[in-house]
């Protein structure tokens, strides 16, 4: 059950390459779920407490109402471990949107699980906006199966939207995910882009290569080479081009999205493929394009380190006072949201820059002991959880309620920046050259980052008291 692994901290180009490699390997790994903080309730003094494990692997917590994990931090509250399960009842729909919504109800189950009540402020950067999104595609080419239209008028856009954010919040989704995820009813229309029709989408876009390039999505390749995305720019690109008289198309010259003509005809090229793919493979399909999209970029918000800036600009050996400060800093941006292992790269990699723009040179990452999880909400203050590049959805149990998969690597070190500028990160190396793995040493238990490689806890409630308190 011990699985303590020490991976040497390569420097340069080198360890840039290493640590990619460490990341496309994780896609391999067996997930792991965890376990996180709700706001504190009374606990009976009856309640038998068990002794949580101190460390290495362990399979999954029986937890009974009567039965708590002991808090291993007594100054933090304890969070109460019933499970948390949706308020399920029936929606009241507007009657006015003609979709059997039965046919579709296992992708609605995912989505309302992925954006669950608890959840979706914290996952809906990574798992809830990229499902819901997925689901409204889906949903749009379903919609126009037995006609010739790839889009909704809008009256019906609206209904019809209204019924989905209903029943999804009637199967415990979170009701304000529309405002999270930036999404309305007009994202059904087609909006500025001019081909909305079958007959006219299949006489400009070359379908047999757009299916083929994404009935089936490699989620190791796509995101480096991509085969469905250039496929639906390149048709998006075509039909944007084109200047057809369809009078539908009038209303909408006052009346769009706010996205151009550009992203309007990538919404109909996702309705077609709705259509011709089967709800499987094309929610598959957009959550791994999703995917791609997210982990481009740092979601976290950061406010200008000059506490940090001012406490390490002359450091060369550990300092207390700059990882205190450091520390500090890193804590008040963790609580903001879930990410996974690619985005903590990247924001590893903004936080040192902006330390290197400071006047820090040196690396303070290897210095104070920082690791990418530290990037990411954290369980008692020690457990940090990065989720897979491509998230896992989140798990409805009927016995221990909600649960999503997290990859954990404690000893992947955060990487320090060569320079301030960001322009010369990249997560996609050829992978010829990428090394070879490490030699393993056996760690002493009692280090910190000892190799909790795999770590399987399911969640029962998810509030994280820390994320939702500050």
């Amino acid at each position: 059950m011990d699985c303590f692994q020490t991976i040497s901290r390569l420097k340069g180009s080198l360890g840039h390459q290493f640590l990619l490699f460490i990341v496309w390997l994780s896609s391999f790994q067996v997930a792991v779920a965890l376990q996180t903080l709700l706001e504190p309730q009374h606990v009976s003094s009856t309640s038998e407490l068990a002794t949580p494990p101190i460390s290495g692997i362990f399979g999954p917590i029986e937890i009974s109402p009567a039965v708590f994990p002991r808090n291993p931090y007594p100054g933090e509250s304890l969070a109460p471990m019933y499970p948390t399960f949706p308020t399920m009842y029936k929606p009241n729909l507007t009657g006015k949107c003609p979709v059997n919504f039965t046919a579709l109800s296992n992708v609605i189950d995912k989505t309302a699980s992925d954006c669950s009540q608890p959840l979706a402020a914290l996952v809906g950067n990574v798992i809830c906006c990229p499902q819901l999104g997925s689901l409204l595609h889906i949903f749009q080419g379903y919609y126009s199966v037995n006609s010739d239209k790839l889009v909704l008028q809008n009256a019906v856009a609206d209904d019809c939207f209204s019924d989905i954010i209903s029943i999804l919040a009637s199967r415990g989704a979170n009701k304000t995910i529309p405002t999270l995820c930036s999404v309305k009813s007009l994202n059904l229309t087609g909006g500025l882009c001019p081909v909305k029709d079958v007959v006219n989408f299949e006489k400009i876009i070359n379908t047999s290569k757009l299916l083929d390039a994404c009935s089936t999505v490699d989620p190791l390749k796509e995101c480096c080479r991509p085969i469905c995305q250039s496929a639906i720019t390149e048709a998006a690109l075509e039909m944007s081009r084109t200047q057809l008289t369809i009078n539908d198309n009038k209303e909408l010259v006052t009346e769009h999205n706010g996205n151009g003509p550009l992203s309007d005809c990538k919404g109909v090229v996702h309705s077609y493929l709705s259509r011709k793919l089967s709800v499987d493979a094309a929610n598959a399909a957009f959550r791994t394009v999703s995917a791609c999209k997210v982990n481009k970029v740092c979601p976290l918000n950061f406010t200008q380190p000059l506490e940090v800036i001012k406490a390490c600009r002359n450091v060369a050996a550990p300092s207390p006072s700059c990882c205190s400060s450091l520390n500090t800093y890193i804590a008040g941006i963790q609580n903001q949201m879930l990410i996974t292992n690619k985005q903590a790269i990247i924001c590893a990699t903004v936080l040192g820059s902006k330390l290197r723009q400071g006047g820090v040179m040196t690396n303070v990452y290897e210095l104070c002991d920082i690791d990418l999880k530290d990037f990411s909400i954290q369980a008692y203050g020690q457990q940090g959880c990065l989720l897979r590049s491509l998230p896992p959805d989140v798990i409805l149990d009927n016995s221990t309620g909600f649960s999503f998969t997290c990859d954990l690597n404690d000893n992947i070190a955060a990487p320090w920046p060569s320079s301030s500028s960001m322009s010369t990160l990249s997560l996609c190396a050829p992978e010829m050259s990428l090394p070879a793995l490490p030699t393993s040493q056996i760690k002493n238990p009692g280090n910190r980052g000892g190799g909790e490689l795999e770590l399987l806890v399911p969640i029962f409630s998810f509030f994280i008291l820390s994320a939702l308190l500050h």
